[in-house]
């Protein structure tokens, strides 16, 4: 039989645990994000879509559902809201009638722009115990990490390790989205 301590169990405060020390970070990183984001449709999941959207050449709706791994039918509810507030906006392919392509709006890049910095300052927040070099270190490393595990696996979900870990942040806005 296990016994506790006195005081009670004991929170893990070991570093060189991964898992721990990443859990703790999205944790911190999404209800900080989430608050930031209040104001865009779907919080970060439609600052990520958004982000997709204008950082490359109009991507199908179904390929910008496959490569940030949402649901195609979640995906449009997303456009949707994101159309609506005049973020995005889908056009017919020219190749294509059946396809739509989608791309930020003007209006959608002078948002994203002041949405970057917003989450830049959530992360320079939730990394200030480390000094400038160990912020970009991390960052670097986690990048390469992520990139490396995508390719791999690229049908990997990263949502639902977010959804596990940070579950429903205060202050998202998920509309009929079913996941963050």
């Amino acid at each position: 039989m296990t016994t506790l301590p006195p005081d009670g169990p004991r929170r893990s405060d070991d570093t060189s645990n991964l898992g721990w020390a990443l859990a703790v970070v999205l944790r911190r990183w999404q209800e900080l994000a989430e608050a930031e984001l209040s104001d865009v449709p779907h919080g970060s999941r439609g600052f990520h879509v958004l982000g997709a959207c204008a950082d490359e050449e109009a991507p199908t709706q179904a390929a910008l559902a496959a490569r940030l791994l949402i649901d195609r039918s979640v995906m449009t509810y997303l456009l949707d809201d994101l159309e609506e507030a005049g973020l995005v906006r889908r056009r017919v392919d020219p190749g294509d009638r059946r396809v739509r392509r989608v791309c930020a709006t003007e209006r959608g890049r002078e948002f994203l722009a002041d949405l970057r910095g917003r989450v830049a300052r959530v992360e320079e927040r939730v990394l200030s115990s480390l000094d400038a070099q160990a912020r970009e270190l991390f960052r670097a490393a986690a990048g390469r990490a992520a990139a490396a595990v995508q390719r791999a696996e690229p049908e990997l979900d990263p949502c639902a390790a977010v959804r596990d870990v940070a579950g429903d942040a205060p202050g998202a806005r998920r509309g009929r989205s079913t996941g963050p």
